[in-house]
C-alpha cells in the first residue's frame, strides 16, 4: 500500500496512526501539571509524588521489545486495538482511582499499552509506506503527533486541572483511546495470516521484559529510594542477570526475538543511541521548563499550560516539516543542524531563567530548542527504519523506542540531582538546562557517525 496508490484511504490510516501516537506521548506528560493535586487528594509524599510519572515509564519501556515482537508476530493491527483497549480502560481507572495504589496500578497498565501502540502504529507506517520520501513524510506527520504530544500533554493537563480536576487528565484518554479503537478496524487492513515458520521466542521475551523492567525500576527509584536500597539492590540482582540470560537465550534461539541482521545494523544502533540522549535532554526540558513556571514564577496549573503553547507549535511544524528536509539533505546533515540549533536554544533558555525575568525573555530559546526537539524526534525514527525488512520492523521500533524509554528516566534522573544541588530553584534549574545543552551537543557526535550513504533518501 502507499499513499499514492490509495489516496484518501492512505491519508486516512496515517491520520488515525497519527493519532495513536498522539494519545500515547500526551500521557508522558499530561499528569506533570496535575501533579501537587493529585498528590494533595490521594495523600502521596513529596517523596513517592514522582512514582506516578516513573510508573508509566517503568511499564512503558519494559514492554516495548514485547510489544514490537507481538506487532511483527501476532499482527500490527491485533497489537494496536488491543494497546489502545488497555489504555482507555487503565485511563477511566485512572480517573475514578482513590488510594495512591490504584492510581500506580492504572498507570502500569497506561505503560503496557503504551508499549503495544508505539511500535505497532511506527511499524504499520514502514510497512505501509515505501522507503525514501514517501515514508519520510509519513514519518514526518507520525512524528509530528508524537513530539506535540509530548508538549501538548503539558498544557493540556494544565487546562484541564484547572478547569475540572485532576481526575480529567485521565477522563480525557477515555474517548480519544475508544474512538481510535473502533477505527482500527475500519481504516487498518486486515492482518495477514501469521506465518507459522517464525516462533515467538517466548523465553527471550520474558527474559528481556523482566530485565528491563527490573533495571528502569532501579534507575527509577534509585535516587529516592536511595542506591542501598533493599529493593533498588534487589532489582539490580535479579535485573542483570536476565539480561544475560536473555543474551544467552537470542544465540541459541532459532529464531530471536532481536534479529542478528538489526544488531548489525548500524544506523538502527545509531538511531536508538540517538533516542536515548533525546529523551534524556529534550525530553528532560519539558519537566524542567514545567517546575521553573510554577515553583520559580509561581504560574499555576492553567498558566502553565498556557506557557507551552508556543512551543507546542513549533515542535508540530518542525516535526511536520522534518519528512521533507531529511529527503533533502539526508538523514546524518538534517539530525547534525537540528541538534546544533536545539543545543543553542537550551543555552539561551538556561540562561534566560531567573526569577524575575518576562517569559519574553525565553521565547528565543523555546523557539530553537523546539525546532531541534520537533525535526530531530522524527529523524531518529526515519533512521531506525532505514534498510529494516517489513518482517522486522515492530523490533526495530521498539528497540529505538525503549532507547527512548531509558535516556528519560536515566536523563530525569541525573538532572534532577544536579537541579537539587543548587543554592536555590532557579539556580538548580538554569544548571540543569545548561547540563541539557551539553548533552544535546554530544548527541551531534554520535548523529555524526551516520554514514552520508545509508543517510540520504531513495
Amino acid at each position: 500500500m502507499t499513499e499514492e496508490s490509495h489516496g484518501r484511504g492512505g491519508r486516512a490510516v496515517l491520520a488515525l496512526l497519527s493519532f495513536a501516537m498522539l494519545i500515547v506521548s500526551l500521557d508522558q506528560y499530561i499528569v506533570v501539571v496535575a501533579l501537587p493535586d493529585i498528590g494533595r487528594d490521594l495523600g502521596y509524599s513529596p517523596q513517592t509524588l514522582q512514582s506516578v510519572i516513573s510508573a508509566y515509564a517503568v511499564a512503558s519501556s519494559g514492554f516495548l521489545l514485547f510489544g514490537g515482537r507481538a506487532s511483527d508476530l501476532l499482527g500490527r493491527r491485533r497489537i494496536l486495538a488491543t494497546g489502545l483497549a488497555l489504555y482507555a480502560v487503565a485511563s477511566l481507572a485512572g480517573g475514578l482511582a482513590t488510594e495512591p495504589e490504584l492510581l500506580l496500578a492504572a498507570r502500569v497498565v497506561q505503560g503496557l499499552g503504551g508499549a503495544l501502540v508505539f511500535p505497532s502504529t511506527l511499524a504499520l507506517i514502514n510497512t505501509l509506506f515505501a522507503e525514501g520520501p514517501e515514508r519520510n513524510r509519513a514519518v514526518g506527520i507520525w512524528g509530528g503527533s508524537g513530539a506535540a504530544g509530548l508538549v501538548v500533554g503539558v498544557l493540556l493537563g494544565g487546562v484541564l486541572t484547572r478547569a475540572f480536576g485532576w481526575e480529567a487528565v485521565f477522563f480525557v484518554n477515555v474517548p480519544l483511546a475508544t474512538a481510535a479503537f473502533a477505527l482500527v478496524f475500519v481504516l487498518i487492513p486486515v492482518d495477514r495470516p501469521r506465518d507459522t515458520s517464525r516462533s515467538f521466542d517466548l523465553p527471550g521475551a520474558l527474559s528481556v521484559t523482566g530485565a528491563m523492567t527490573l533495571l528502569v525500576f532501579a534507575l527509577v527509584q534509585g535516587p529516592d529510594r536511595g542506591w542501598t536500597s533493599p529493593w533498588i539492590l534487589g532489582a539490580i540482582a535479579v535485573g542483570l542477570p536476565l539480561l544475560v540470560v536473555f543474551g544467552l537465550v537470542e544465540r541459541r534461539s532459532r529464531d530471536p526475538l532481536v534479529p542478528v541482521q538489526l544488531v548489525r545494523n548500524r544506523t538502527l544502533l545509531i538511531a536508538t543511541s540517538i533516542a536515548l540522549m533525546f529523551t534524556a535532554t529534550f525530553g528532560s526540558l519539558l519537566y524542567f521548563l514545567s517546575i521553573y513556571f510554577q515553583d520559580v514564577r509561581g504560574y499555576d496549573a492553567l498558566e502553565t499550560g498556557l506557557g507551552f503553547l508556543l512551543p507546542t507549535a513549533v515542535v508540530v511544524a518542525g516535526s511536520s516539516l522534518a519528512g521533507k528536509v531529511v529527503t533533502r539533505l539526508g538523514l546524518k546533515r538534517t539530525l547534525i543542524v537540528a541538534l546544533a540549533i536545539g543545543a543553542a536554544g537550551a543555552v539561551g533558555l538556561g540562561l534566560a531563567m531567573t526569577p524575575d525575568n518576562r517569559y519574553a525573555a525565553l521565547v528565543p530559546g523555546l523557539i530553537a530548542v523546539s525546532i531541534g526537539d520537533g525535526i530531530v524526534f522524527t529523524a531518529m525514527f526515519i533512521a531506525a527504519s532505514t534498510g529494516v525488512s517489513a518482517n522486522h520492523q515492530g523490533v526495530a521500533s521498539s528497540i529505538a523506542s525503549t532507547g527512548s524509554g531509558i535516556g528519560a528516566v536515566i536523563g530525569l534522573a541525573i538532572l534532577v540531582l544536579i537541579a537539587n544541588s543548587g543554592i536555590d530553584a532557579a539556580a538548580g534549574i538554569r544548571t540543569a538546562v545548561l547540563v541539557i545543552s551539553g548533552g544535546i551537543l554530544l548527541t551531534v557526535l554520535i548523529a555524526w557517525q551516520l554514514r552520508t550513504r545509508s543517510s540520504a533518501s531513495r
